[in-house]
């Protein structure tokens, strides 16, 4: 099963903690967000990915370009012939990573509808953001999908209120409400899982849509979305003040969100 990421956006909000890198290169503990989101997938057996580019997407290309000589120890013997000796193995050595180019102002939507070549050929296949962090079962999400046999599978978490709300009736999505003023209920948590051969009656091939307000509306009204609740953590990545958060609790070795060794 492959994972899809989305990594194009323009993160405006973030910016002010680093102009050069797009949201889903910002470092935590050193290594890029979009990693740890990957690290997460591994752990569940999900290590073919699916990354959607856009903004400033050459930085994301340069980083795995270049991840042998990033991750392990490098001697370069400088001279007319140069050569460069890579020593030792990292941990990523079954990892397959597609960099698929979106477009820079392709919406969400638009940017899952550009990859469909690289996962129709499978029954199904997780997305999610390339920028929220969480410790959630994405072994047992993939099982819950498979066992309701409907189109989509989306996490429900309950932080606060400035995602997508969702109504839900026995687990089932009756209603999608992208973005509410105030919320007490679930929320968009990402960590999708969706039919690799029905989604795509439901997305089309707009670039411009966004797949949290149509795409994801019409399924919940057509009885084809489904939640998967998430009572653990899970924390995006939309400002500084969360960039630094993150980076505070990998520091203090309290990363909720490592489920790797």
């Amino acid at each position: 099963m492959k994972a899809v990421i989305l990594c194009g956006g323009q993160g405006t909000r973030i910016r002010d903690a680093n102009e050069s890198l797009p949201k889903p290169m910002l470092p935590i503990g050193g290594k890029p967000i979009v990693w740890h989101i990957m690290k997460t997938y591994s752990a569940h057996g999900v290590k073919d990915f699916v990354l959607c580019l856009g903004y400033k997407g050459w930085v994301v290309k340069e980083f795995f370009l270049n991840y042998r000589a990033m991750m392990t120890d490098v001697t370069v013997t400088l001279g007319r012939h140069d050569s460069i000796e890579i020593h030792g193995n990292h941990g990523e050595e079954d990892w397959k990573v597609t960099l698929a180019e979106t477009g820079e102002d392709t919406m969400t939507g638009g940017r899952i509808a550009a990859i469909r070549r690289y996962v129709e050929s499978d029954d199904h296949f997780c997305l999610t953001y390339g920028d929220g962090v969480s410790n959630v079962d994405i072994g047992r999400s993939i099982a819950f999908h498979r066992g309701h046999g409907k189109v989509a599978t989306v996490t429900a978490v309950r932080p606060p209120g400035r995602f997508g709300e969702m109504l839900m009736t026995n687990a089932a999505v009756t209603a999608f409400n992208e973005k509410p003023q105030a919320t007490d209920g679930f929320i968009n948590g990402g960590y999708f899982v969706l039919d690799a051969k029905r989604i795509w009656d439901f997305i089309g091939t707009d670039t411009k849509t966004i797949f949290e307000r149509e795409p994801l509306q019409r399924l919940a009204h057509a009885g084809e979305l489904m939640a998967y609740p998430h009572a653990g953590y899970w924390q995006a990545m939309d400002t500084a003040r969360e960039y630094g958060l993150l980076n505070d609790l990998w520091a203090t070795g309290k990363a909720p969100w490592k489920v790797w060794v």
